[in-house]
């Protein structure tokens, strides 16, 4: 049986196709203009058939698309390591490379963010030393740490050294008394964390399988300076990073429109961080006018989620179509060929496995690279594609620039209400 671009969409999205439906419905109504779905099905079947053709896909069977793909990354992770030299020098030089590469690469190098001060981070610090680092150091107080380390890097280090428990709980309490004045226009700053902090970070490493991370509030993205030795380990890491550096731009630029009411600025800055998402189900006669902000993918977690069903944006595919938006810029200035992957984020379709039963197939270079990880537990990476599908369905009617603006309008409400 033939679907209908609306009920293609919703099988995709494992969704009911009448929410499809009355999205379309309902989102039609307000921007005076339809054909959304037979627009996305139409683009999505031609980029398909682009990747078939430069893969030279003869039959169309799940595993053997989904085999090219992994062949695919594996050639671009090799081309990308050795363009930054990730074997070359020491370990720290060539996670400096790499993190130059992304910065440079997603354009935000000398762009300002609003972030906490340096000095009032330190003064969390000593409000709350943090007992794991001052003993892996051996000094007697705060006062001594801050003396002698990297204010970013102990930072950093809270986030593999500390209990969560004790963050959550104790260190993050005083972020709620934060003000407008502990907070300054500063560049987006990218680091490799010195040598010294690698042993107390392998289990954090071991444990979440890559190196990188970032701090929204003190606009940061580092490096933990251990190898992990996984297959696509470079593109893995080159596009995280390219991604959490629009991640903190994205935050900066929240942070920056809270402080625009500095009564309810602590609220929303606090409420950001902690990652909230709306967990009061829209009334049904809203379905469409109503769309969650998402601002996780919640399917790591449980992919019965009822918020992953429901109508939903989520500022986290955004930042992710940069990032591959930003590797195919980097692969036209070196000649790479990695433009293959633009334009996939939300491209993917059902096709038979070896057993004749329809599988879901992502094109998404973030999904791709992790089933590239998992190849060997044959583990097989969706979540991105589908977010990245929602979030397409959305900018179908009111465009991408707009949705952004209207996730970071509506942000601290969890919700966009048409």
């Amino acid at each position: 049986m033939k679907l209908t671009p609306c009920e293609k969409v919703a099988r995709i999205l494992r969704t009911d196709k009448d929410v499809v439906k009355d999205v379309c419905s309902k989102l039609t109504n307000v921007c005076g203009h339809d054909s959304v779905c037979e627009s996305i099905i139409k683009e999505n079947n031609e980029e398909m058939e682009g990747v078939f053709k430069d893969l030279g896909v003869t039959f169309k069977v799940a595993h053997d698309i989904y085999l090219l793909l992994i062949a695919k990354i594996k050639r671009d992770d090799a081309k990308l390591a050795d363009l930054i030299h990730r074997e070359v020098g020491a370990v720290s030089e060539g996670f400096g490379n790499l993190l130059s590469f992304a910065k440079e690469t997603s354009g935000l190098t000398g762009i300002k963010g609003k972030f906490l001060k340096l000095e009032k981070a330190k003064e969390l610090i000593s409000e709350n030393p943090p007992q794991t680092i001052l003993k892996y150091f051996g000094y007697k107080d705060a006062q001594e740490l801050i003396e002698k380390e990297d204010i970013l890097e102990i930072f950093a280090a809270l986030r593999f050294m500390e209990d969560m428990d004790w963050l959550n709980t104790v260190f993050f309490k005083p972020y709620e008394k934060l003000t407008l004045d502990d907070f300054e226009e500063r560049e987006i700053q990218a680091k490799v964390l010195s040598e010294k902090w690698a042993k107390a970070a392998t289990a954090f490493v071991e444990k979440k399988k890559h190196n990188l991370s970032h701090l929204k509030e003190l606009g940061l993205v580092f490096v933990i300076p251990l190898r992990i030795h996984v297959p696509g380990e470079t593109m893995r890491s080159f596009t995280l990073a390219l991604h959490y550096f629009h991640e903190v731009k994205f935050y900066s630029d929240l942070f920056r429109k809270y402080s625009e009411n500095k009564n309810s600025f602590t609220r929303k800055f606090v409420s950001s961080l902690r990652g909230d998402v709306l967990d009061n189900r829209p009334s049904e006669d809203r379905m469409g006018k109503d769309w969650l902000i998402v601002q996780q993918y919640l399917a790591k977690k449980d992919p019965y989620d009822w918020r992953l069903f429901f109508p939903h944006v989520n500022p986290e595919a955004i930042h992710w179509g940069k990032a591959e938006q930003d590797v195919s810029r980097l692969s036209k200035r070196f000649g790479l060929e990695f433009e293959f992957w633009e334009g996939l984020d939300h491209v993917g379709d059902f096709f038979q496995d070896a057993s004749g039963v329809e599988v879901l197939v992502s094109f998404n270079l973030i999904d791709t690279a992790m089933s590239l990880f998992k190849e060997k537990e044959m583990v097989k990476y969706l979540y991105h594609h589908q977010e990245a599908m929602w979030n397409k369905l959305f900018a179908g009617f009111f465009g991408e620039e707009k949705m952004e603006q209207m996730i970071i309008d509506n942000f601290d409400k969890g919700i966009i209400s048409l």
